[in-house]
Order: structure tokens, then C-alpha cells, then sequence
């Protein structure tokens, strides 16, 4: 019995001895991937379908123990695949789920739309779609990771047809925010809430394409892989398009592909892999002053050079964006002058700047082409050196193990040194006053091109800067601080194609597209303040009484205010009494007597107590 109970122990040690060693890519990995471009309702998507056929690939080509690929699936096939890929899940390690297609937002929760989905009301949506909630609920009982990759933040065609039940319902463009409620989960959409992806004018959309490039890169941390993806569809899009992840992981590193042993044993036996490491990170960083602290460090060798490379890069392109600038400038000097009727000199003179500052625009572009190509070709060349010695180093494997084991300080990195060296590239304080600078005189080149900022891109987000930004969120509808310039303005403000804050002419000018015409009034018309042309009203004759023979300014204003016969009764105290009258009274300036009978009064002008003729006694 002793025996037996020895034995029995012994076997449950070579057990836990056998699955404690077993390696770490043992890990269950399993994957769903929809694209839904042939959609019955609504035009077709040409990219989701090729988008997931290239990361159906991918995922194929890093080992997954399951990649179920599915397209143009309509709502009982999708119901039946969710299903389907809950069971992998179940005893899986690492579930991902991709969906390309067409999804919509409805107060605050996100849905992804089958291929024969109608949508005619607002209500249909919980009929005719899956939630996003429906699919994190299959992924759930995944171990250590769950991920959900989302393309479809696309402009919607339902949501404008769609009608609405209650008129309260909100319903936005892009996708909403979310919250993950499990631990260990990612969610990564293709754009930022709210906002809508681009599909690009290739095979796949510039998503899929960055996914593709990283996403199963071996022991690259899945952190940092949706951290290159969100830089390399900024850059795809000019910065129209910026991808987002949410949900968090711990502190230890997470990748779907693990690293290789090899690339432990390269960077033990490159003498070089801090100086790599160091420059990898200066690259990552991508401006100049992480470049600039890399070749102080390092001012010599193979990595210094390729540093110089990058920075000549981007000196190219700041140089070509000014001579941009500077030709749009002169192009504007040369339409204001034409607009107001300048001299031809004038004319001519502006002509030739526009003329000399494209052909500086033009020559910076070619600079910039050519050391962004000669960057380029300096990594490629890189890259494929690096990958060389990975595989001489595993084909060789026993030797390196050993050399690691004669000398195992050289497997032992200088910590302290690559802290302080990293610290100098990622806290240096001019790297935060030049990105602030940036984004300045991005904003501000941004608002010039719609038409709100008159002043010069000099990245001094002065008064003029935060009136311009003020007026664009007028115009726009937006709100953004505009004491500051941020990346969120930024892409606000790179979505506007055209004009939005209305051209303001000088007086005798109006707005004419986007130039200022002279006003021109028809004659007889003149331009009022109000910018208007106005009939010009002529003046009319005013009558004025000869006031030589008047006495005085008393008299005057008596008459004035009376009739002829008004001083009549005035006078009728001296008027002389008689038989013969006939009854008819009228007076001169001395007095007032009857008109004798059988004669009568005529009036031949003038008249009143001034001495005019006024009426006058007829007889016959």
C-alpha cells in the first residue's frame, strides 16, 4: 500500500511538472469575421467583404485555432453564426470578433445591421439587427481576452429614411461610446464616436489596411498595435479619420501573436538593441524634438543616420507647408486686387509673387516626396536586416543559446541607462510646447481654409485665433473652448469641405463666392450705409413771399395766419355808414369802408393790411 501511495504521488508531480511547462503559445485562440457589403435596402459596400477576407487572413496566417469567416450574412445566418462562434468561446482563451459592414446608433446604444435589414421605422431596429451588447454576450466566457473590432462607423442610408416613432429618439451619425462591463475587453471602432470612417480608394479601407499591418505582429502588445493603427489611418485620411479603442487591460503585456524565442536571443546578442529600441521609440513619437533627443544620445552609427533621415522628413514637411501658406496668401492678394480694380502694376506685381510662390510650392513638394522616399526605403532596408538575422539567428539556435549561457551579462539589458534614456525622449519639456504649437497653426490653416480666420498661421493662439475659432462654432454649430486649440476642433473643422463662416467685404463691396465684388449703382442711385443702392430723391421748389414792402415781422405773421378778409372786423369801427350800400365791406390800408350799391368786389391779387391791390370796387 506504501508503495502504491508513492507511486500515486509521483504521477500527480510528473503531471503539474508536464502542464506547468507547457509553452505560452499553447493559448486557445478562436475568431469571427463578418463583412456585409450587398446589403438587399441599400447601396452596396464594395470594401467590408474584402476587409474581411484580409483579416481573415491575417489571423489564419498568425496561427488562430479557429477563424470563422462569414459575409454578407442576413439576420437568421448572422443569429446562427453568433450562436455557432459562442460555442468556440466557451473553452477558448482568446475570442475576436471583426465586423465590416453597416451599423447604426439609437439613444446611446450601437447596432450592427444584417444584409436584409429594411429599417422603415425606428422600432425595427430591435427586430432587424444584433446590439453590440448581443455580441460581447458571445465572447464572454473567453479566459483571458475579448475583442471586438467594429468598421462600421460609415455614413448610414437608413437613418434619413427612417421614420420616427418618437420624435424624442435620437439617432446619430457614427457609433456611440462604450463602456465594457468585463475585464479584459477591447472595443475598437474605426472612427471616434460620433463620427463616420472613410473607405478609401483601394482594394480595403485604411482600417483594415493598418489591421492588417499589425494586428497579428508577433509579441507587439495589442495596446500598441491599435496605437499604430490610429497613426497610420490618421496619416491615410489627413487626419479626417481617427480610430478609437475602449475597454482596458492590465499592466503586463497582451498580444495576439506571442513573440517568438528568437527575437529574445537577437536582442541578447545585438550589441545595438538598445540603440534600436531607443530609435524605434524616437520613431514612435514622431516629431522632431523625441528625433533631436535620439541623436544627442546617439550622435553617430547606423541608427543616427536613419534618425537624420526622419528629421529631414519632417523638416521637408513643415517647409512644404509654408510654402502652401504662402502661396495660398498670395493667391488671395492677387483675387483682392482684381476684385477692387487695382493698378496693373499692382496687378502684374501680385501675379508674379503667385506665380513664384507656387513654383516654391511645387519645389518643396518634390523635397518632401523625395526625403519621405528616401526614409521609406532607409526602414524598408532596415526592416529586412533585422528580419535576416532573426532568421540566421534561429536556424543557428544552438550557438546562440550557448554564447548566452558562457556569458549571461550579455543577455542582461542596462536598465537603469535605457529608463533615463526614454525619460529624455518622453518627457522632454519643448516637446509639449512644439504639439501645442502644431495643433495651433494646424487650427489655424484649417480656419483660414473655411473662410473664419483673415490673420497669419504663425501657431499663436492669440485673440484673433480664439475670435476666428468662436465664429467658426457660430457658424457650424459646434462648441468648442475656444481658448484653446484642440485635436477635437481640429477634426471638427477638417470635416467641413467648403466655406463656413460668410465672407465679410469692405463698404462698396459685396461677397461675390468667395471673392468681393464692387458695388455699382445705376445712375441716379447712390450706395446708402447700409450697402444698399438707393434712388437718389429730388429736391422740390419751396415758395417764398417777397417780404420787402412788409412793415414789419408782426404784421407779417398776422396775414399769414389769416385769410384776406381777416382784419375786417378789426377795422369796422372806422368803416363810414351810408344808405347807398350794398352791403359788402371791404378795406384798404388806411380803413375799411361799404361797397357803394350797384357795385361789387373783384380780387386782382395780393390784398391784406400791406398795401397790395388785393379786392377791388367795380361799378358800372
Amino acid at each position: 500500500m506504501r508503495f502504491y501511495r508513492h507511486l500515486r504521488v509521483c504521477l500527480l508531480l510528473a503531471v503539474s511538472l508536464f502542464l506547468a511547462s507547457q509553452p505560452a503559445w499553447a493559448t486557445k485562440r478562436v475568431a469571427l469575421v463578418v463583412g456585409n457589403s450587398s446589403y438587399q435596402n441599400a447601396p452596396l459596400l464594395p470594401n467590408p467583404a474584402n476587409d474581411a477576407e484580409a483579416i481573415a487572413a491575417t489571423l489564419k496566417g498568425a496561427g488562430f485555432d479557429v477563424v470563422d469567416s462569414r459575409l454578407n450574412l442576413a439576420a437568421s445566418d448572422m443569429r446562427r453564426a453568433l450562436r455557432d462562434f459562442a460555442d468556440q468561446a466557451r473553452d477558448a482563451d482568446i475570442a475576436l470578433v471583426y465586423y465590416a459592414g453597416h451599423g447604426i446608433e439609437i439613444d446611446g446604444t450601437n447596432y450592427l445591421i444584417p444584409t436584409d435589414a429594411r429599417l422603415e421605422r425606428d422600432t425595427d431596429i430591435y427586430d432587424e439587427t444584433f446590439s453590440l451588447d448581443r455580441i460581447l454576450l458571445a465572447i464572454e466566457p473567453a479566459r483571458q481576452l475579448r475583442v471586438v473590432i467594429v468598421d462600421a462607423c460609415r455614413n448610414n442610408p437608413f437613418a434619413d429614411t427612417m421614420k420616427r416613432t418618437v420624435a424624442s429618439r435620437s439617432i446619430s451619425r457614427g457609433l456611440a461610446r462604450v463602456e465594457p462591463t468585463v475585464s479584459n475587453t477591447l472595443i475598437a471602432f474605426a472612427a471616434k464616436a460620433g463620427l463616420t470612417a472613410l473607405d478609401g480608394n483601394s482594394k480595403n479601407s485604411p482600417y483594415a489596411t493598418a489591421l492588417v499591418k499589425y494586428i497579428a505582429k508577433p509579441g507587439l502588445d495589442l495596446r500598441r498595435a491599435f496605437g499604430f493603427v490610429r497613426d497610420d489611418v490618421l496619416q491615410a485620411t489627413g487626419n479626417r479619420q481617427e480610430p478609437y479603442v475602449y475597454g482596458s487591460l492590465g499592466g503586463e503585456d497582451v498580444a495576439l501573436v506571442p513573440a517568438p524565442k528568437a527575437e529574445e536571443l537577437t536582442q541578447a546578442a545585438n550589441p545595438q538593441s538598445e540603440i534600436r529600441r531607443d530609435y524605434e521609440l524616437a520613431l514612435q513619437l514622431r516629431n522632431k524634438a523625441a528625433l533631436s533627443a535620439f541623436l544627442t544620445q546617439h550622435p553617430d552609427g547606423y541608427y543616427s543616420n536613419l534618425a537624420k533621415l526622419q528629421l529631414n522628413q519632417l523638416d521637408a514637411e513643415d517647409a512644404r507647408v509654408a510654402a502652401t501658406e504662402k502661396a495660398r496668401q498670395a493667391e488671395q492678394q492677387q483675387a483682392r486686387l482684381v476684385s477692387q480694380g487695382a493698378q496693373r502694376a499692382d496687378q502684374e506685381k501680385a501675379a508674379a509673387d503667385l506665380k513664384a510662390a507656387e513654383e516654391a510650392r511645387i519645389a518643396a513638394e518634390r523635397t518632401k516626396q523625395a526625403a519621405q522616399e528616401q526614409a521609406a526605403e532607409a526602414e524598408r532596408k532596415r526592416t529586412a536586416s533585422e528580419t535576416a538575422i532573426v532568421a540566421a539567428l534561429s536556424a543557428n539556435k544552438p550557438a546562440v543559446e550557448n554564447t548566452v549561457a558562457d556569458n549571461p551579462a550579455a543577455a542582461t539589458p542596462v536598465q537603469d541607462d535605457k529608463v533615463a534614456k526614454v525619460a529624455a525622449l518622453g518627457t522632454e519639456p519643448p516637446q509639449t510646447d512644439l504639439a501645442k504649437a502644431d495643433i495651433a497653426k494646424s487650427v489655424q490653416s484649417e480656419l483660414s481654409r473655411v473662410g473664419c480666420f483673415t490673420g497669419t498661421v504663425d501657431g499663436q493662439w492669440n485673440a484673433a485665433s480664439q475670435r476666428s475659432l468662436a465664429l467658426f462654432n457660430r457658424h457650424a454649430g459646434t462648441k468648442f473652448d475656444a481658448k484653446l486649440a484642440s485635436l477635437d476642433a481640429l477634426d471638427a473643422i477638417k470635416l467641413k469641405p467648403a466655406r463656413v463662416c460668410p465672407l465679410i467685404c469692405d463698404h462698396g463691396y459685396r461677397a461675390d463666392g468667395d471673392q468681393c465684388s464692387k458695388i455699382t449703382c445705376a445712375e441716379g442711385s447712390f450706395l446708402n450705409d447700409d450697402n444698399q443702392c438707393e434712388k437718389r430723391r429730388e429736391k422740390k421748389p419751396v415758395a417764398k413771399r417777397n417780404t420787402d414792402e412788409r412793415p414789419s415781422r408782426a404784421d407779417r405773421s398776422a396775414r399769414e395766419r389769416s385769410a384776406p378778409t381777416a382784419d375786417v372786423p378789426r377795422r369796422q369801427a372806422t368803416a363810414r355808414s351810408g344808405s347807398g350800400s350794398s352791403g359788402q365791406i371791404y378795406c384798404d390800408q388806411y380803413l375799411c369802408r361799404q361797397v357803394n350799391r350797384g357795385c361789387h368786389l373783384e380780387y386782382r391779387g395780393g390784398g391784406g393790411p400791406g398795401g397790395n391791390t388785393g379786392n377791388v370796387e367795380v361799378c358800372h
